[in-house]
């Protein structure tokens, strides 16, 4: 196994207001990267390096990163820690908040150089942008092939829910649904608070979300904007069935018919509802 050093030598104070909690353990760091089954010279985005420490992994396990750090202390860190990397182009680093750049059109980007497109997503990202980085990525083009993230253990659980490894981890939402209308995701492994620093104020967890593409749209000839228009209309109101929600923008009596089609109870609320049947309903659906 390759061997992974943590930076225990924090040169940089947390920020609260950016969300900071600086990875501080090896055993996490071999955790991540063997869930990331990187490839040599594979190009992988790192969304808010900090200190390089799982930078450094990424590099050390062959692949060529692009960073994008809002960070001015943390991206004048990460070119000193570098050099070499960045001179060679194995390490591009981008100073910009990941909401706001386009680092598939900045030129200096290994992203806007490689003819496929393809990357790969690995990061410990700001929890309070969790859904913000989910919808970007996976919502717009061009897509990564998968994404390995640490995120907050409620938000994987949350977003997993009733997974096919035949575990219930809790009802469907706007963003478990989300998720798995491009992509399948999976927990593999939980993280303990003591392994950042500072540590945060909740458990952790690792989360994949692999085979992601927009082929359920494209197959079903389904238009995003209209399935998910549908989806959040579904779940506006959580104490009401489902149908009594969707009846306002679809007509009783058409909804009365998709209900029957899908032989779905009248009773079912937008959190018990899978997928699949989303996307059955939103394939009847005209809005």
């Amino acid at each position: 196994m390759m061997r992974i050093s943590a930076n225990n030598t924090m040169r940089l104070q947390p920020k609260k207001s950016l969300g900071q909690h600086f990875l501080n353990s090896r055993y996490v760091l071999e955790q991540i990267i063997s869930a990331s089954r990187i490839k040599m010279g594979e190009v992988i985005l790192e969304i808010g390096p900090g200190t390089g420490v799982l930078t450094s992994a990424l590099l050390q396990a062959g692949a060529n990163v692009v960073a994008v750090e809002k960070d001015d202390r943390a991206y004048e860190l990460l070119g000193e820690r570098f050099p070499a990397e960045c001179a060679s182009e194995q390490l591009n680093v981008i100073h910009g908040d990941i909401l706001d750049q386009d680092i598939f059109k900045t030129r200096s980007s290994p992203l806007s150089k490689t003819s496929s497109g393809s990357y790969s997503i690995v990061a410990n990202i700001p929890y309070y942008i969790t859904g913000a980085i989910l919808e970007k990525f996976l919502e717009d083009e061009p897509r990564p092939d998968r994404m390995v993230l640490l995120v907050q253990k409620e938000v994987a659980e949350r977003i997993v829910a009733r997974a096919p490894d035949g575990k219930d981890h809790g009802k469907e939402s706007v963003l478990s649904v989300s998720v798995k209308a491009f992509g399948t995701p999976k927990v593999v492994a939980h993280v303990p608070r003591g392994a950042f620093i500072p540590p945060p104020t909740v458990d952790s967890a690792i989360l994949t979300v692999d085979d992601i593409s927009d082929k359920r749209f494209r197959v079903g000839s389904i238009d995003a904007k209209k399935f998910f228009d549908i989806v959040r209309t579904g779940f506006a109101h959580k104490r009401k069935y489902l149908i009594r929600n969707l009846e306002p923008i679809m007509g009783m009596e058409h909804v009365n018919r998709i209900w029957k089609e899908l032989k779905l109870d009248k009773k079912v609320r937008a959190e018990d509802i899978t997928v699949d049947q989303w996307f059955k309903i939103a394939s009847f659906v005209t809005l």
